[in-house]
């Protein structure tokens, strides 16, 4: 099995997803400056993995601390934060890795600088060990939505990839078909960085599920031919609502969904929750290099100097979503009440 994101020798490192499926090649990282470029730069991708970067990026770059005085090591300390938070502005993982790697910092105030450098490469070890245990939960509660024998449509990559290892979305596949049920997937390309085409049909098809690809525009024909029972996919942020923000073209695929009565779920750890955020009109919406959208591998698509959009993200309101699936059980509506429920009580409705 591949690794998306390890901790290793002090470095980390991780599989290059911009090359896949042709190219397996991992990166070694041994600056935190080089890990918050590969976040940005979609090295690594996936709100969960991008949280687990993030504390590794920073226990990276506290290693690399000189000043033994805990006054200017905070210093420092509160500076790799800074830069590692700059990266993507629309992944709540990533800040919430952050705030909890100053939490450690907070809570150890006796501690020496080089005993805190210690302690924090260790809460990014747990960070990591944690989100994997977490997306099992999270598939063993979501199988139970998934029928045997049913068809599962899925948008992005929400998997192994996009995590620290089984994944969200994909991990409710895993889980099902672990469990023996017999599912077949559909999983669309996600245009225009391709994580679907590149990354979740590579992922499934390691795995042996059965796996179809379609382009983003086909999902609403094969939803009225009848050749899919479930919708399936993960988040970047969900905010207070339940409204949420996943991969550009999510949206359009709930819309569907809801059109054909077939059940829309998402998958996403507690981490992903943003309370703070009372609705997905305040979330922040990454806008990325229109080369993207203009061109697929340095090759170019589109006429020289159109006018291009690039939005990463969109948002799915929460009437349109049926359920969210988290590692302490099936969320359901009212999200107002059921999500503060769950994140604050640690209990489900």
């Amino acid at each position: 099995m591949f690794k998306t994101i390890e901790w290793k020798n002090n470095s980390v490192v991780m599989i290059d997803q911009r090359l896949l499926p042709t190219q397996e090649v991992y990166r070694k990282y041994t600056d935190f400056l080089d890990v918050a470029e590969a976040i940005r730069e979609m090295v690594v991708r996936g709100a969960p993995a991008i949280g687990v970067a993030a504390a590794m990026g920073i226990a990276l770059g506290v290693l690399n601390i000189k000043l033994k005085e805990r006054k200017g090591f905070i210093k420092e300390f509160e500076h790799i934060c800074k830069v590692i938070g700059a990266t993507r502005p629309t992944a709540v993982n990533l800040f919430w890795a952050i705030e909890r790697m100053k939490r450690v910092v907070k809570e150890n105030s006796k501690l020496s600088a080089e005993e805190l450098k210690q302690r924090l490469v260790h809460e990014a070890k747990e960070i990591h060990k944690e989100d994997i245990e977490i997306n099992k939960k999270m598939g063993r509660h979501g199988s139970r939505l998934i029928k045997n024998r049913a068809t599962v449509l899925t948008h992005c990559n929400a998997g192994a990839l996009a995590t620290a290892g089984y994944g969200t979305a994909l991990g409710v596949i895993r889980a099902a078909v672990e469990q023996g049920k017999k599912i077949k997937v559909f999983a669309d390309e996600t245009r225009p960085f391709l994580q679907g085409s590149r990354l979740t049909a590579w992922e499934l098809m390691k795995d042996g599920i059965d796996t179809t690809l379609i382009t983003d525009n086909m999902a609403g024909y094969m939803m009225k031919k009848g050749l899919i029972d479930v919708v399936v996919v993960g988040a970047d942020r969900i905010a207070a609502n339940g409204d949420v923000a996943n991969k550009i073209g999510t949206y359009s695929v709930a819309v569907l969904a809801k059109e054909h009565k077939i059940p829309f779920y998402v998958a996403a750890p507690i981490s992903t929750i943003d309370l703070n955020i009372k609705n997905g009109d305040k979330i922040p919406i990454e806008e990325r290099d229109i080369k993207e959208v203009t061109h697929i591998k340095e090759i170019p698509i589109a006429s020289p100097g159109i006018k291009v959009r690039n939005p990463a993200f969109d948002v799915t309101p929460n009437k349109l979503v049926t359920a969210i699936i988290t590692e302490r059980g099936i969320v359901r509506k009212p999200f107002e009440k059921s999500l503060k429920r769950v994140v604050k009580m640690g209990k489900v409705l």
